[in-house]
Parts: C-alpha cells; sequence; structure tokens
C-alpha cells in the first residue's frame, strides 16, 4: 500500500509533505482554521509546500496562495510556525468568483526539526493513521503550538466534527483537522438505478464498488471504468471490510443475493443500507432476517423502501432519493 492509496492526490497533503520531507527537499503544510461563509475552500482545506517552491493543493480560490508559499518558505528557514490572517475586499473576493469579501486565517506549519514546528514523527503517525482507515483528529493550539493525534471517540466533544467532517476553532484554542478515512459506497446490483447512483456518489466523494455474480449484469460494457466485483456478495463484503464510513445499497430484489449481503452489512458498523424493494417486499425481508436472528434494532438500520420520499419514478431520480437519504444519514445521523 503506498502512502496515497485510496485518496486523490488533492487529498493526500499529509502523505504528500511526508514524503517531500523525507526526500530532503523540506515541506510545510498550510492548513485553512477560519474562513469566511462563501470561501471556495473550507476549514481543513491544505497546501503542501516544498522547499524548492513546488505546491500540491489549494487554500483559497488563488488571491492568498502567493503569500502562503512566501511565509511558508520562510518557516522552513526560521523553523517557527504561524498563523497568517487575510483580509479579502469585496472586488477581489469577487475577482476568484465570491459572492463578498471577508478574512481567511491560515496555519502554517514546517515539518520536522524545531519547538513550534509540526514533528516528522507525529505526521507519520498521522499518515499510518490514514493509511488503516482510522479516523483521527490533529489539534493543535496556536497559542503554545503544542499538538496531539485524538482518535475518534477519545473526545466526546468532536463526535459532531467527525460525523460532519467539520474541522474548525474550538473555544479553548485549539484548532481541530479532521481526518476521516474516504467514504465508500457498495451497490450490490447491476441494475439500471446502479448506473447514474455510482456516478452521483463518485461526485460527493465516494469511493465506489459493485457487486454482482451475474457477469451479463455486472459488465464492463454496462458500466464503463467502475470496480465490479464479480464475487457472490457475502463474499465480496468478506474482503471489502465494510466500516463506518461506508455505505451499502442492495438492488437486485433478488434474497439469494440481496440476503447474504444484508446480513453482512448487519453485522458491520456501515453508517447505511438501503435495500430496494416494495414495503411488502421488505415485510417478507425482515421476517426471513428475523429468522436468522436479526433482532428488531439491528432490522431498524435498514432504509426500505430505498431512498427518501420525494416521488421518484425513473432510475436517475431514485438514484438522487438514495444519494440524498445516505447524505442525510452520514450528516445527520
Amino acid at each position: 500500500m503506498t502512502e496515497t492509496s485510496g485518496r486523490a492526490e488533492h487529498d493526500s497533503l499529509p502523505e504528500i509533505a511526508l514524503r517531500w520531507h523525507r526526500e530532503g527537499r523540506g515541506a510545510a503544510l498550510a492548513t485553512v482554521i477560519e474562513t469566511w461563509g462563501s470561501a471556495p475552500r473550507q476549514a481543513g482545506s491544505q497546501l503542501a509546500i516544498s522547499g524548492t517552491g513546488e505546491i500540491m493543493g489549494s487554500v483559497s480560490g488563488g488571491c492568498v496562495e502567493g503569500a502562503v508559499v512566501t511565509e511558508a518558505l520562510a518557516a522552513l528557514e526560521d523553523r517557527r510556525s504561524r498563523v497568517l490572517s487575510f483580509g479579502v475586499s469585496d472586488e477581489t473576493a469577487f475577482a476568484v468568483g465570491l459572492a463578498c469579501g471577508g478574512t481567511i486565517r491560515v496555519l502554517v506549519e514546517p515539518v520536522g526539526a524545531g519547538a513550534e514546528a509540526l514533528p516528522e514523527a507525529m505526521l507519520a503517525d498521522l499518515v499510518a493513521a490514514r493509511a488503516a482507515r482510522r479516523a483521527v483528529a490533529m489539534a493543535v493550539h496556536p497559542g503554545d503550538w503544542s499538538r496531539r493525534l485524538i482518535a475518534r471517540g477519545e473526545e466526546a466533544a468532536l463526535e459532531a466534527r467527525f460525523r460532519a467532517d467539520r474541522s474548525g476553532m474550538e473555544e479553548d484554542g485549539r484548532f481541530i483537522a479532521i481526518h476521516n478515512p474516504p467514504l465508500r459506497l457498495i451497490v450490490v446490483g447491476a441494475v439500471h438505478i446502479a448506473q447514474p447512483l455510482l456516478q452521483m456518489a463518485r461526485l460527493c466523494g465516494y469511493d465506489c464498488t459493485l457487486v454482482d455474480p451475474r457477469s451479463a449484469f455486472g459488465s464492463e460494457a454496462r458500466f464503463p471504468g467502475e470496480r465490479i466485483l464479480d464475487d457472490w456478495p457475502d463474499e465480496a463484503l468478506a474482503a471489502l471490510a465494510p466500516d463506518a464510513r461506508t455505505a451499502i445499497v442492495t438492488l437486485t430484489h433478488d434474497a439469494k443475493l440481496d440476503d447474504p449481503a444484508i446480513a453482512a452489512a448487519l453485522r458491520s458498523e456501515v453508517f447505511y443500507l438501503g435495500c430496494l424493494g416494495s414495503t411488502r417486499t421488505h415485510a417478507k425481508r425482515v421476517e426471513r432476517l428475523g429468522a436468522a436472528g436479526f433482532d428488531a434494532a439491528a432490522i431498524a438500520r435498514i432504509h426500505a423502501p430505498v431512498g427518501l420520499d420525494i416521488g421518484a419514478k425513473s432510475p436517475a431520480e431514485i438514484a438522487v432519493s438514495i444519494m440524498a437519504q445516505i447524505t442525510q444519514s452520514l450528516r445527520k445521523g
């Protein structure tokens, strides 16, 4: 597994900064810690800067990047972290696509040696947690530059931040950068609804997998570019190891395929399980699951009929309703 495996390059800034540092090029991380409501980059967005001026990522729509790079290079020289504040005028904001001006605050941290720097060992621990799909937060206090990694569940007050993927400043003066594992969607059943659903999920940032042992259904011709597993659903889910950042949707209408997937999902910590089928179909499903030993609380985790009730008719509309319900479950619980 590479340091950036499972993540797009723009979401691999800690990994890139660690690599640059270890290659001897030097590295600094710039992180948005506060911003105005209409900013193009939210709190937690990062820019990695090497000692030779290479950059990856973004902290704004382009209006402050140059100044941030200059300060990052200075930080690599004096080994001191700093917080930068930029006031953006209405005119400048409009030029980079914003409705209004405001203020953006950016934390700049050189990686490596220095009492105020981000220690290499701590950055390596963060990268290792990300590679292992462990949800962690990086806490830094600009007042004394104390830092620590916080595992999900370690501080109850941070649970809302983890659920909402929301980095930001705490009342105690700490900046909390949330590092959640990438979201995943596993779709069981290569039916028409799956086609727009997978496309929409990718746009929402999900790593998608389609499972269907029927080769005529789960073909490259019908799903170009998709990751398709032709294993039986229970075998596929055992290999995929769904976790609390995973959503599962079953679409086959065939109990021989759907039920093993549903059972595997109910034994996991998936945040969403949605199953296609009418109310009558779901009632029969509930009977089978009860006979298989699942209690009412477990069965209540299933969203069925799948999707929000928005009157959807076409496969694309049904996909919209499913994606909306997945988002609602992720953000609101």
